[in-house]
This record gives structure tokens, sequence and C-alpha cells, in this order.
């Protein structure tokens, strides 16, 4: 429909079957949009190219989504979200409501190489090669909303901030004039960490702000800080386009060599549940702590906690499905979501989404004794999670977990205990357990297999039912957050408001709140401004990422010299320096499976280690807690006397060969850590060691020089040895014996030095 029939509908409201009084609103065209400013009530956006109409009640405009020519109850903003999620939920075909509890796979802007789902193609063609603009939708994005009824788009890189609303505006012009109007609700990942490369000044902007990460927010041990990063996230997010948060990750981080350690709020259950519950306030709540435009949905993740993992394997593969609990802890990794981020102090009162991990939470299943991924198991997602602690927000899976795996060691579909089902049985299971959306699939073919399973097993009624009440509470959390109203973006104030100069100073001050002083021997530091500094180049070794994407080896300055040279004096030689400044990260001990070792007869599976050097797992188990796969003929998956080295091994010979070259000069060690390790190896090499969880040089480079002062606190204990770390149960927080270090410096929780020595002050007293 042309923009002037769109007019014509708003000023010949007499034609239309609902009459009311003269107009109470103005309209404002925008680029490819229009405003409409209600006098009494919600603005409202809608494209002039979708189709749609305006519709007049007692002089207000309504958007007619349906294009019926009357006012529905859910196109009446006026109404209780609960009313217009009832209203639109039973006035949908099942397989439009399939199609809302699909959630996309990842979706880059724009797209390029390929996908789970092959290429990612514009018009048949690679997108460099096909003319589309940055902001044009993809053939599998039109096809997914068109075809597929989906409505929740996960979005990963963004080419700009002006690019990606511009493609909002793009998809939701499209998915407006079609089915019943429902607005895209776009989610993404966390998406705020620090560029360490990057200079700040207080005058500029950025792409987005730059904070810590989770963990070093964490280790500011200030829940208002966490919440204040909420609060700035969100209005970046919206301006953005993103009205769902697939965040934050409230894992107890109780087992140390888990790889998405660094993810987590750290391993103390007090600490965490405040800090989950100030996040989940900050993104939900506007302005007057209630819903409304600037909100940003949070599904936290990953329930029931995903942090006990055996061994620290992960379970994003089938070598790592399990998590136990040989201390009998579920409590404790429930507190976070219970305690926290289901009773928040601001209005919208409880997290709006929950995703299960993959993991099979081994032997938890109290009623049914299922040995199935925990979106699967309906003990812990009816039965725990809406029964028992009365939670009736939106359950989505993690990504991926209805495909097909052919072993326990590639990346691929992560379908845990369910391995021999259909790709469709899995569906109808996950639905029968209680979830309401499957994280990852574009496609609406197995949901509505799934459909037809349950009417056979129920009937038309039971699931015609069941799948309005996974409806309700999806179209709820597009309701809330004002899609329904306005979904469009001004390019002009996205571009005024993502990574101003406002937030990007909040979140360089936040930086410096993160970084943990363990050390000062002497109070050497600080050390002043022009000080002559010697800074080593580090050696990276060569390595594959998770999807099997290699990086060749390389040797590096571990910080931007830019940046270190205006700050001190940089010289080439340990002779000519007043002291050394070493960068490394903490040991990278491998992910717990080795395929080379089962090739050679062993079962595959190896320690990880959490230090540099080469480390047998004596002491290790002699038989797992947890094991089995169809893949596999054995469920034993001990490590015990394996023998494995930190791939990052050169970093502790890059210390105590710096220090073998200063002599008794200072060598000061910065060390970007992910999750604990074990520092006797390189400590005592050490004059002062400062360690941080991802943040700006220069922040790195204010506290160095004095310019600020160390402030932050170990979310988490730092072990003594790594036999301390076999012994320690994998659910149990604060159970290991920490590292003291030569001027008798105990690295536990809670723990961090200032220039005074070590913190003693309010948040440790409330903590520790």
């Amino acid at each position: 429909m042309k923009p002037t029939k769109n007019y014509l509908m708003a000023g010949l409201i007499l034609a239309l079957p609902i009459v009311g009084c003269s107009p109470k609103y103005t309209e404002e065209a925008k680029e490819g949009f229009t405003l409409v400013h209600n006098q009494e009530g919600s603005t409202l956006g809608y494209s002039t190219d979708s189709g749609i109409s305006l519709l007049t009640v007692d002089g207000s405009a309504f958007k007619d989504l349906n294009r019926n020519g009357s006012l529905d109850p859910y196109e009446d903003w006026r109404l209780p979200v609960e009313e217009r999620a009832k209203d639109l939920a039973s006035k949908m075909s099942v397989e439009q409501i399939a199609g809302l509890m699909l959630y996309s796979a990842h979706q880059s802007i724009p797209g390029g190489g390929n996908s789970f789902f092959g290429p990612v193609l514009y018009n048949g063609k690679a997108f460099a090669e096909s003319g589309a603009k940055p902001s044009a939708l993809s053939d599998a994005q039109k096809k997914f909303l068109m075809e597929d009824n989906l409505r929740h788009v996960l979005i990963t890189s963004v080419e700009s901030p002006s690019i990606a609303a511009q493609w909002n505006n793009n998809a939701q012009a499209l998915v407006e004039g079609i089915g019943m109007g429902i607005p895209i609700n776009t989610s993404s990942d966390p998406r705020h960490g620090s560029d360490s490369y990057a200079e700040f000044n207080a005058g500029a902007g950025g792409q987005i702000s730059m904070w810590p990460s989770t963990l070093g927010l964490a280790a500011t041990f200030d829940p208002s800080l966490m919440q204040q990063f909420g609060e700035i996230a969100s209005k970046e997010y919206r301006a953005l386009g993103i009205a769902t948060a697939l965040s934050p990750q409230i894992d107890l981080a109780t087992e140390p060599r888990w790889s998405r350690f660094d993810g987590t709020m750290g391993e103390d259950p007090d600490l965490a549940t405040d800090m989950a519950r100030a996040y989940v306030d900050g993104f939900q709540s506007s302005e007057d702590g209630d819903w409304g435009p600037q909100s940003v949905n949070a599904m936290v993740k990953h329930w029931p906690g995903g942090g006990p993992e055996e061994g620290g394997r992960d379970g994003h593969f089938g070598y790592g499905a399990y998590a136990v609990y040989p201390g009998n802890n579920l409590k404790d990794h429930l507190k976070p979501f219970t305690e926290g981020a289901f009773s928040l102090k601001g209005k919208t009162k409880m997290a709006s989404a929950v995703m299960p991990y993959y993991t099979i939470s081994y032997d938890r299943d109290t009623k049914n004794g299922e040995q199935v991924g925990n979106a699967y198991n309906k003990y812990l997602i009816t039965d725990l999670l809406r029964g028992e602690y009365g939670y009736d927000g939106v359950v989505c899976t993690d990504w991926g977990i209805t495909r097909d795996v052919a072993n326990v060691y590639e990346f691929q579909g992560k379908p845990w205990g369910v391995e021999n089902l259909s790709v469709a049985e899995r569906h109808y299971k996950i639905i029968e357990a209680g979830c309401d959306q499957f994280g990852g699939n574009n496609e609406m073919a197995p949901v509505m297999e799934a459909y037809a399973m349950g009417v056979e097993e129920h009937g038309e009624d039971y699931m015609r039912q069941r799948f309005e009440t996974s409806a309700v509470r999806l179209l709820k959390n597009i309701f809330r957050t004002g899609l329904f109203e306005n979904p469009y973006l001004d390019i002009s104030e996205t571009q005024q408001i993502v990574g101003n100069s406002e937030f990007m100073e909040a979140g360089y001050r936040a930086q410096l709140k993160s970084i943990i002083m363990l050390k000062n021997h002497g109070n050497t530091l600080p050390i002043q401004e022009k000080a002559k500094v010697y800074v080593p180049q580090r050696f990276v070794a060569a390595s594959k990422n998770w999807f099997g994407i290699a990086t060749p080896e390389r040797t590096e300055f571990p910080f931007n010299m830019e940046v270190v040279n205006k700050y001190y004096d940089v010289v080439e030689s340990p002779e000519n320096a007043d002291f050394a400044l070493v960068g490394i990260h903490g040991p990278n001990g491998g992910v717990g499976h080795d395929q080379s070792d089962r090739e050679k007869g062993g079962n595959g599976y190896v320690p990880i280690s959490l230090q540099y050097g080469p480390y047998t797992a004596e002491s290790a188990r002699e038989t797992s807690l947890a094991g089995g796969s169809p893949y596999e003929d054995f469920t034993n998956r001990s490590y015990k006397g394996k023998t494995v080295a930190s791939s990052n091994s050169a970093d502790m010979t890059l210390v105590k060969d710096t220090k073998n070259k200063m002599g008794n000069k200072p060598v000061i060690v910065v060390v970007k850590v992910s999750k604990p390790m074990v520092f006797s190896e390189i400590e005592p090499s050490a004059s002062a060691i400062v360690v941080h969880m991802g943040v700006q040089d220069q922040a790195l480079m204010d506290i160095l020089t004095g310019k600020e002062e160390p402030s932050a606190l170990l979310p988490f204990q730092m072990p003594l040895d790594m036999e301390t770390v076999e012994r320690q149960f994998e659910d149990v927080p604060r159970d290991m014996e920490p590292y003291r270090d030569l001027d008798d410096n105990v690295y536990d929780f809670a723990f961090g030095l200032d220039w005074k020595g070590t913190i003693d002050d309010a948040r440790v007293k409330k903590y520790k």
C-alpha cells in the first residue's frame, strides 16, 4: 500500500467500522517509516511499504496489524500485556506458533562465508558478488521469516551501528506486512567486551561502549556497577534493534577448569546472586523500574547451573556432556537464579527468559531418573523450575541441541542423552519437558512434526493448548518491550546513542575497577611515568578454535606499544631499562579430550591443566562419576595417570627469562586470566603481579603508573597446585587450598591489594 493511502486511512476514519472523536495524534515521516505520536498513549511506528493501516478509536491511533479493518485486543496498546498475548495466541495458526518457537542460528550483518546451514547468499550470490547493501536481508533470512514464520533472530557481528539499525528496519517492515504483523525480537550474546588495543578518549565515542567481562565486573564486588552496566547496555542494545539479551551467564563457577568460567560471575553463591539480580534489573527496567521502550529481556543461563562439568570438560561437546555433583550441592547452583534473577528489586520481578545448559545433570532427576540433557528433562524444567520455583517465563534451549552429531569430539549438534531419537522426536521431547523455544533452529517442519506426535498421543485440544501456552510466554516478551507499537529505529539516534562518550567513560571507569593487584613486593608499584621499560615479545603457538579454524603461530608485543609509549620510555634491551613489563595469558591446559589418545588405544580423556608446565594426573579419580555415549564403548572417562602440558608454556618461560635478564630490577607481570591458574611457576620471578579479565591496555597503564589505584578482588580462588584442583568437588565453591606467595599473600576469594596493602573493606566483610 502506498504512503498516501496510509494517510488517507488515518484521515477518513469515518469509513471504518470503529468511529471515534477527532484524531488525538500526529504523524511524523522518518527515513523509511512513519512515527505516530498519540497524545494520550503509545508512540507507534509503521512502515509505509508494509501495507498496514491505522485505526482510530476515541481519537487515538492503533496499528491494524492483521489488516482486518477492526481493532483486535492484541492491537490495543491500552490493554494489559497478558490479555493481548492471549488474544493473539488464540488467533494464530499452529504453523505461526511453530515459527514463533524458533530462535535463529547466528546471523552476522552483513552475512559472509558459511553458517551451519551452508553459504550465506544474497539473491543467490555471495555477499561480495551480489551488489546487496550491507543492511539487506540474506536469502536465508527472508526464507525463515516468510516461510518458517520465525520471529526471534540472533545477531552477531555488525558492520556498524547504523547498518544494524537499517537492517532492523528492513526486517521489521517485511514481517509487519505478513501474517499477524508480529515484529521480530532480535537478540545478542554479550557484545560489550573491551578491545585491549583501543585508546580511550573521554570526548570520543566508539562502535559500542567497552566494559570488563562479566567475570571482570564480578571482580569489582559492586552490584551497583553491574546494574549500571545493564542500564547502559540496554540503551545501546535497543538502539541496535536488540530487545533480548542472551545473558547473563549466571552459572556458579565451582569447577576451575571449565572453559566458560570467564563468562560467569565467579564461584561464590552470594556474590553471584547479587550480581545476577543487578544485571537483570539493569537490562529489564526502564526509567521507572518497570518495562518500557528501553527494556531488554534477559535470558539467564544456564539452568540449573552449567558450572559443575566433570573434569572441567565443556558441554558443547559429547566428551563434556555430564555435570556432576560429588558434593550433592545443587542448591548453591540454583541460588543465582532463584534468589537473584528470579527475585528482582525492579518492577519486572524476574528474568523474562531462561536457557538450560547442554549438560546432563547427572543423577539430579529425582523423579524419573532420566539421564538426558537439561532441556529434555521434564523434572528439571516442569517440576523444579516451573513447579517448585513458579517460573512462568520463556524457557529456550541452548543452540543446536536437536541437531545430529557423529562423535563426542566435533562441534556439531548437542543432543546429549537422546542421540538415538530423530530430530522431530527431540523437538517433541523438549516440548513435553516444558520448554517453549528451540535455540539455533531455523526450520518450522520439525516443530510441526512434533505437534503431530503430540496430537496422536494427547489429542488436538491438548496440543493446541500446549502450543498456545508457549506462544503467550513468547509474545509477552515482545509486547513488554514495546515492539508491537514501534519496532523501528531512527538511525541518527542510533548513531548518537551507541558508544557515546558518556557510555564509553562509564565502561572505562568500570575497567579500572576490575583490575586486581595480587603482588606488590616492596611497593614496586606504582612506577611513575617516563621510566624506561623493557617489553619482551610474546610467542603465541598455533591453535584451532572450536569451529576448527586455525591460527598460525606468531610472535607479538602483548600490549599496544603506542599506548605504552605514552606512559613510559620503551627501550629495546633489559640493560637500558628501569623495569620490565611482561604480558601473558593464564595457562591454556586443553579441553580434556584428545582424539590421538583414543587412536592409540586410550579412552581419549586427558586432564585439563591450570599450570604451564607438564602435569601428570596421578591423583585423579580411578573411575569417572559419569560417562556413556552411543559413540563410545565404555563409560569410565577417567584420565588418571595421563600427562598434558599447556599450549602457552612459552608464557612461563618468558617470565623466567625476563627475570634472569633483568637481575635485581623489577619485573611487572600482567596476566589476562579467564579462569583460576597455578601461580607457583611464575610468581617467584615477579616483583608485582596484576591480573585482569579483559580491559584496554590504557586502563592497565593508568594502574601501573599510579594514576588510578587498584581496587578489585578475586571473585574465585587461585589454587595452590593441581593436586588441590583434583581433590576439589566440581559442584562445591571455594573448596581449594589457595596459593600463598613469597610475600605471604594468600590468593583466596576476595583477596586483592591496593597501594596500602591487603584490601579489607566492606565488600570483603560482606562476601568473604
